[in-house]
């Protein structure tokens, strides 16, 4: 037992990798190709990809959304948690991206899963309330853009079961949410939710240290 958590280096990093992620051959040459990608470091780590995965498998999720799409991994990995019925919404702006994750879900056979809105993701969360959709997620993946952050958690929450849950990206924000010189708009937006959801007693929360920050939510009620 420890009561400091352990640093990953990169070789201890590449060895939980190796004994504890499941990656399929498809979602590996996904994640290969997308390092070759402007902005590759938006993409999930393999070990959060998997921990999403057994989230969704944990709470039988058939009804998921996703914020902020990319290149699709994140959206393979719940997808393929899913069973055949299941539904993942994926919203996101960017057809270039978007391209390369759809041709990659038609290779891993999950694309019938997935409903790819490419529109701003607060008009798609305002479009599914307005259609009774709200309390019919079960989970839900806030990764895009961080000035809307508060808009898509509050959202989210509208949108998510009892007992369903929410997970958000990039909490720690490379380390820069500690930083009282960084000032800038995305930086103080991540701050000032993780503020709200550690007082917000709708939900229960876990912050996990996985890739750049992971606060995990169960909305209570």
């Amino acid at each position: 037992m420890s009561a400091e958590p352990i640093q990953l280096s990169k070789r201890l990093q590449a060895y939980l990798q190796s004994v504890s992620v499941r990656e399929s051959e498809v979602a590996c040459r996904l994640r290969e190709e997308t390092k070759s990608m402007p902005l590759s470091i938006m993409q999930i780590t393999p070990e959060q990809a998997s921990m999403m995965a057994f989230l969704v498998e944990l709470i039988s999720a058939q009804k998921c959304l996703e914020i902020g799409t990319y290149t699709g991994y994140s959206a393979l990995a719940v997808a393929t948690a899913m069973p055949r019925n299941g539904l993942l919404i994926s919203c996101d702006i960017n057809d270039e991206w978007t391209a390369v994750a759809k041709r990659y879900w038609r290779e891993a056979g999950v694309a019938n899963k997935i409903d790819l809105r490419l529109a701003p993701a607060r008009e798609t969360i305002d479009s599914l309330l307005s259609s009774d959709e709200g309390g019919t997620f079960d989970f839900a993946f806030i990764d895009a853009d961080k000035e809307n952050y508060d808009a898509y958690y509050e959202g989210c929450l509208k949108l998510v079961r009892s007992g369903g849950i929410i997970a958000i990206d990039n909490v720690l924000w490379f380390g820069n949410v500690i930083d009282p010189s960084k000032i800038d708009v995305d930086t103080k937006a991540i701050r000032t939710l993780n503020d709200k959801v550690l007082h917000d007693d709708r939900v229960t929360i876990c912050m996990v240290p996985i890739g750049d920050g992971l606060t995990l939510v169960r909305k209570r009620q």
